[in-house]
C-alpha cells in the first residue's frame, strides 16, 4: 500500500464531504486513516501458517467465538462477530494459534461475509482433512448505520467432506453450538 497516496486521498475526501483538513482535529487524520488501512487490510499478505501441523489424531477440533473484524466491500463498513470452526483431522492436527490465522488472512480484507466463510472452509479442506464447518455470526454497519437501519445478524455457513453428509452435518452442528459450560459429549 502507498500511505503517502493514501494520505492525499483521505485529505481530497475530507475536502469534498465539506471539511477543512487543515483545522486541529483532522490535520492528523490522513495519517491516522492509512496506518489503519495498512492494518485492517494485512490479510492480502498474511500467511495462515496451516503448513504448522502435528501428527496426531482427533475424532473432530472445535474452535469456537474466533472473533473477527472485516470491511464490507460495498460500503467499506465494519462488520464484525465471532467464527466457529471444526474439522475431523486425517492424522494430523494444526497448531492451536493456526486457526484464528486463518480467520485473520480473510476477514482483513474487503469481503462479504458469504465469502469469508467459503475462504476459510475451502483452505482449511484442501489441507488434506477429513471434513471441515465454518459457522460464522456477524453484525454489519452498513445495515445498521444506514439503508434499513436494522440491528439484524447475519449467519453464514460452509460444510466441506464428511460434513457434507446430513447425518453429519446434524451431530457437528449440535457440537459447535454447546456451550464451555456444557462440556459432556
Amino acid at each position: 500500500m502507498d500511505k503517502e497516496r493514501v494520505e492525499k486521498l483521505v485529505r481530497e475526501l475530507i475536502i469534498e464531504i465539506g471539511e477543512d483538513p487543515t483545522r486541529e482535529g483532522l490535520r492528523e487524520t490522513p495519517d491516522r486513516i492509512a496506518n489503519m488501512y495498512k492494518e485492517i487490510f494485512e490479510g492480502y499478505d498474511s500467511d495462515s501458517e496451516l503448513s504448522v501441523q502435528f501428527s496426531e489424531d482427533s475424532d473432530v477440533v472445535i474452535a469456537r467465538d474466533i472473533q473477527f473484524y472485516s470491511m464490507c466491500e460495498h460500503h467499506m463498513l465494519p462488520f464484525f462477530g465471532k467464527i466457529h470452526i471444526a474439522y475431523s483431522p486425517n492424522g494430523r492436527v494444526f497448531g492451536i494459534s493456526k486457526l484464528v490465522r486463518l480467520v485473520e488472512k480473510y476477514s482483513k480484507r474487503l469481503q462479504i461475509q458469504e465469502r469469508l466463510t467459503k475462504n476459510i472452509a475451502d483452505e482449511l479442506f484442501a489441507q488434506g482433512v477429513k471434513g471441515v464447518v465454518v459457522l460464522a455470526d456477524a453484525e454489519h454497519l452498513c445495515m445498521k448505520m444506514r439503508g434499513v437501519r436494522n440491528d439484524a445478524t447475519l449467519s453464514s455457513s460452509a460444510f466441506r467432506g464428511i460434513y457434507e453428509k446430513k447425518e453429519e452435518k446434524a451431530g457437528i452442528m449440535t457440537l459447535i453450538r454447546k456451550r464451555a459450560s456444557d462440556s459432556s459429549f
